[in-house]
């Protein structure tokens, strides 16, 4: 069984209502969220970029891990990575920053672990959010899945991600992301 939850107020409630941790699972090779679509031509043009677009995520981020509360992610990237996992990898620096604990794991790796084709979100291992995209890969909304067995399956997808992903700087050289 599973409902609906659009991008608003519901979602966001999702960040600040988790007690312990907050879990996602990235492997899309591309997103289009409107708000960075300026900052992430710029950044593909070697041009500067501002990130006020990104500042009330870090800030609840901030508030979250002072709190004893932990973001965890991992993102499955191609390798040599495209260009928005590598946008995405230079953001990075500032959620890590922040308190976010981001790792990477190479696309062939997680196939080889039999991890998912679909993002989601964790919220205390108990409350599940599958992730949806429209065709212009951009955020619509997500599942709020209430069946045990696949939450289940989501905690176990979490742990093998974990367990093959590394940190962000060990994944980040330049021989690593294929441009050496």
């Amino acid at each position: 069984m599973s409902r609906f939850v659009e991008p608003g107020p519901e979602f966001a409630e999702l960040f600040s209502s988790f007690r312990h941790t907050a879990f996602r699972l990235e492997v899309r090779a591309r997103y289009a969220p409107g708000y960075e679509r300026e900052a992430y031509e710029n950044f593909l043009a070697g041009a500067p970029y501002e990130l006020s677009w990104m500042q009330e995520w870090l800030a609840m981020v901030r508030d979250a891990t002072t709190a004893g509360r932990r973001f965890r992610r991992v993102r499955a990237v191609a390798l040599p990575m495209p260009d928005y996992p590598r946008w995405s990898h230079t953001l990075a620096v500032h959620n890590i920053a922040a308190g976010e604990d981001i790792r990477y794991v190479t696309r062939a790796d997680a196939d080889a672990a039999g991890l998912p084709d679909h993002d989601y979100w964790l919220f205390d291992s108990a409350a599940l959010l599958c992730m949806r995209f429209d065709d212009a890969d951009r955020f619509v909304g997500g599942e709020l899945v209430e069946d045990p067995a696949e939450i289940v399956r989501h905690n176990y997808w979490r742990d093998a991600a974990w367990h093959h992903a590394v940190r962000r700087d060990e994944f980040g050289t330049e021989e690593r992301r294929g441009h050496a």
